[in-house]
């Protein structure tokens, strides 16, 4: 059990700063008592936390899971108290934050640089991967996602409605055609990720088609369709909001606009808890906003 939140910010410390000497001069304490607190913390928890050589520091894999736990923590209790004495509050600590890579690029990434750059106290981990990220397992704070997740464990939060369109460049449809209905896609170049891939499209009177899509081009990655898109071979099926400015500048044309995917909101997923942090009640507000904005703008 934890009796001294001192030896929690020591340890945090030494971590950051890759030595004892270095947290004691950050901390104004004497070497003695950072490695007597750091002695302490691994006492109690009977646990080694750090290895040590003649050189450096490095974590153990036990330091390294507490040292991204305790940052949160710190920053749950340095908000706690800038409330009792300040009667404010600003996020504080580090935010990490998950995001499919397209999206992440266009948007996510935006806000968060201006995150940053409003509060000083805020640090924020941006990972982009289009593979599925567990919160807990990988100490994510918030992951942002295009459709809403079959995983009824997390909260869900709602950013901005937004549906799948087909695009392809001027020139793939001036040399194949433009496609006037859901059937005539199945003669054409669909770029997508794998062999017997099937595009299920809602119509203006909330008709629905499958249709089996074929291509000699295929990626595990939306990026890649997207550049194949641009450079004119094929159609692909991409999120409004990661093609909404090349449809704007004329770079990709919207087939069958009356036809998209069904709803594929974007959505922020959080791991339950009694209470967000104010770090991430702040990145989920600013990123409404900004994907508001945007699609106010287009």
């Amino acid at each position: 059990m934890l009796d001294d939140i001192s030896e929690l910010r020591t340890f945090v410390r030494i971590a950051a700063s890759g030595s004892l000497s270095a947290a004691g001069r950050e901390l104004g304490l004497a070497l003695s008592v950072v490695s007597k607190r750091l002695a302490a913390l691994e006492a109690r928890t009977n646990t080694r936390l750090i290895a040590r050589s003649t050189r450096r520091l490095s974590l153990t894999d036990e330091g390294a899971k507490l040292f991204e736990r305790a940052q949160r923590i710190l920053a749950e209790v340095d908000e706690a108290e800038t409330v009792l004495t300040q009667g404010r509050l600003e996020p504080q600590g580090l935010l990490r934050v998950s995001a499919p890579v397209a999206l992440g690029r266009a948007h996510v990434s935006v806000v968060c640089r201006e995150l940053a750059r409003a509060y000083r106290g805020m640090t924020i981990d941006l990972v982009l991967t289009d593979r599925l990220v567990s919160l807990i397992d990988e100490a994510v704070d918030v992951v942002v996602r295009i459709g809403e997740p079959k995983d009824s464990g997390l909260i869900v939060r709602k950013l901005v409605d937004n549906h799948r369109v087909i695009v392809a460049s001027a020139a793939y449809l001036a040399e194949h055609g433009t496609p006037a209905t859901p059937d005539a896609l199945a003669g054409h170049q669909c770029l997508h990720q794998d062999a017997g891939t099937v595009w299920h499209l809602v119509g203006p009177e909330g008709q629905s088609a499958e249709v089996d899509v074929g291509s000699r081009l295929r990626c595990n990655n939306g990026e890649v369709w997207h550049d194949w898109a641009l450079a004119g071979c094929g159609l692909a099926m991409k999120s409004w909001l990661d093609v909404a400015s090349d449809i704007r500048a004329g770079r990709l044309v919207h087939v069958l606009p009356e036809w998209s995917s069904p709803p594929a909101p974007v959505c922020a997923l959080l791991p339950m808890r009694t209470l967000i942090p104010t770090r991430t009640r702040v990145f989920l507000e600013a990123m409404a906003d900004h994907l508001r904005r945007f699609c106010e703008n287009l």
